[in-house]
């Protein structure tokens, strides 16, 4: 995607359709002059050669001079506005013909439609903002959680930016020292020892490796955690669900077999989104409908980031059961002893038969992840969203400066200068000489410059800008 710098260029930045407001965002060196062709504001002097980040109110006029909407212009000089260039606002009532009108006025009067992503890409093109920070904007916009929209928010405050940035420098600092001793041996300057250079490195590697392993927590918050209920009919799955969402979404009743197809729905979970999937009773039947759910349980199963499976406290495991635990333990996992008000399977029984042929550390570990729950009662709901909350975070603690990897880019770009790093410190303790353990160390620098934006290529910068909304 060319980016247009020269050209003035106009959207809708709010969400079309009715509503009681609407902003179209014009931006560009003519912004001033082309609203100025459309709007009336009663007053001799154009609002553009005015002070800067004032409002106007005035009308909207088509071509005929009629009246299309009664309206406040925001004008922003730049380079103090979003995108960094001269920015006007048109607060509109919000109804589609309106707003498409107002539109087609500018476009008219010389503005261009602008591109998904292009006002982003332009405040990223100015220096307003890193590439982490605007690919957090739409992460902010899609953020369904508090923490989700923390970690956003995060990134958007420049956490990220200034984590690698700081790695960046010192990277900077030491392939600096040694090109100075490398290439001016005559200066009077303290040499930079290989054990040092390598000593800094392998502190940079380190903490690298450390921001490379919140990728996953990254990844949740960000895309949520998909979350299948797994168990034999009539347990209690659907119950369960209908207990988390705090609604009855699924159809309960006695009868084995009810859910036939797999029910998906989004909760929030300690802040954590949780994609929810309700799936059919995994059994042998012969039912063809019934047969097809319990295919697509199946592959829900291969697919997830978690695994609830949910066990009948009012009667013993079965064969079944044992061979849905082998499955459920592939992936992280809860076992769920519904109906605990009632019944008598207590989580001892489950370790003991579901641990056999484990080792002893296997076993505790299959103990701390059985839980007594009552999807009716709702006894145990809240120690299980506790626990689900522990295990998928993994420690990690989400402030408004926590530097998180939030998207697949930035994890394969750290990535890279992680195994750059790793590579400089095989070749140090093999013996190479600095100016070979440069290449790397130039490798990692501009690696880590990927995440930020600073050595990334055009035609990745174009991609990740038309992924976003238009009008953003």
């Amino acid at each position: 995607m060319e980016l247009r710098e020269e050209k003035t260029v106009a959207a809708l930045s709010t969400a079309p359709g009715a509503a009681g407001l609407a902003v179209i965002r014009v931006s560009g060196p003519d912004a001033g002059k082309i609203v100025a062709r459309i709007f009336d504001g009663g007053r001799q002097k154009p609002f553009w050669e005015g002070p800067t980040h004032r409002a106007h109110h005035g009308w909207i006029r088509d071509g005929a001079g009629q009246r299309v909407d009664e309206v406040l212009v925001l004008w922003m000089k730049g380079p103090g506005t979003f995108t960094g260039e001269d920015t006007a606002e048109i607060n509109c009532h919000g109804g589609p013909y309106v707003s498409r009108k107002i539109l087609e006025l500018l476009y008219e009067a010389g503005a261009e439609p602008a591109r998904p992503g292009e006002f982003t890409q332009r405040a990223f093109m100015n220096g307003k903002l890193d590439l982490t920070q605007a690919e957090a904007v739409m992460d902010v916009i899609a953020s369904e959680t508090s923490l989700s929209l923390r970690a956003s928010v995060s990134q958007l405050g420049g956490s990220l930016f200034e984590k690698t940035e700081a790695l960046r420098s010192r990277l900077m600092d030491v392939m600096t020292e040694a090109e100075v001793n490398i290439d001016y041996p005559e200066y009077d300057v303290p040499e930079l020892s290989t054990a040092r250079l390598l000593a800094v490195c392998s502190e940079i590697s380190q903490e690298a490796e450390a921001l490379y392993a919140t990728a996953e927590t990254g990844r949740l918050l960000r895309q949520g955690a998909k979350t299948v209920i797994l168990g034999a009919p009539n347990v209690g799955k659907s119950s369960l669900l209908n207990r988390l969402l705090g609604q009855e979404r699924a159809i309960v009743t006695e009868i084995p077999g009810t859910t036939r197809d797999t029910l998906e729905e989004t909760i929030n979970i300690g802040g954590i989104p949780l994609q929810v999937v309700d799936t059919a009773g995994i059994r042998d039947t012969e039912d063809r409908v019934e047969k097809i759910g319990v295919q697509k349980a199946r592959q829900a199963l291969e697919d997830c980031d978690l695994v609830l499976l949910v066990l009948d406290g009012t009667r013993a495991l079965t064969d079944e059961e044992d061979e849905l635990f082998e499955e459920a333990r592939k992936k992280p996992f809860f076992i769920l002893i519904n109906k605990c008000d009632v019944g008598t399977l207590t989580p001892e029984m489950v370790a003991e038969r579901m641990s056999k042929g484990f080792p002893g550390e296997i076993s505790r570990e299959i103990i701390c992840r059985i839980l007594p729950v009552s999807a009716k009662e709702g006894t145990g709901i809240d120690d299980l969203q506790k626990k689900i909350q522990e295990l998928l975070l993994k420690g990690v603690v989400v402030t408004d400066h926590t530097p998180l990897i939030m998207n697949l880019r930035q994890k394969q770009a750290l990535r890279k200068a992680s195994d750059a790093l790793k590579r400089t410190l095989e070749a140090g303790e093999a013996g190479f000489e600095q100016d070979l353990l440069m290449i790397d160390i130039q490798e990692a620098y501009d690696a880590l410059g990927e995440i930020s934006g600073h050595s990334v290529r055009e035609d990745m910068v174009n991609e990740i800008f038309s992924r976003f909304c238009l009008g953003k």
